[in-house]
């Protein structure tokens, strides 16, 4: 489950708990893996991100990995200077080192 929008991953504290939000509602409703976002993001790098996100996610790469590769494409088509506030607001929560299975290839 991707939640791309802004601040998707922040909620409030409820005691021992920890931290309310849709990625809480999402994992509980049975999702194994929620990105989500911390702060409010650029649009247009946002969608970048999510494009090669998924492109990696395409080549089976784990979860985690992809989102990893995303960012730095994102750095390397930048010259190395694209500041974290344009990539680094997307976490990943849940199950990160699977492969999402997409069927035959």
């Amino acid at each position: 489950m991707t939640l791309s929008a802004c601040n998707s991953g922040v909620g409030k504290i409820e005691g021992e708990e920890g931290v309310t939000n849709l990625v809480e509602a999402f994992l509980v409703s049975g999702a194994r893996a929620v990105v989500a976002s911390l702060w409010s993001a650029d649009d247009t790098y946002t969608g970048a991100l999510m494009e090669r996100f998924y492109i990696h996610i395409a080549e089976g790469q784990p979860k985690a990995t992809a989102l990893r590769h995303a960012k730095l494409d994102l750095l390397a088509r930048g010259g190395g200077h694209v500041p974290p506030y344009y990539w680094g607001a997307f976490v990943l929560v849940g199950e990160v080192r699977n492969a999402i299975p997409l069927g035959e290839r």
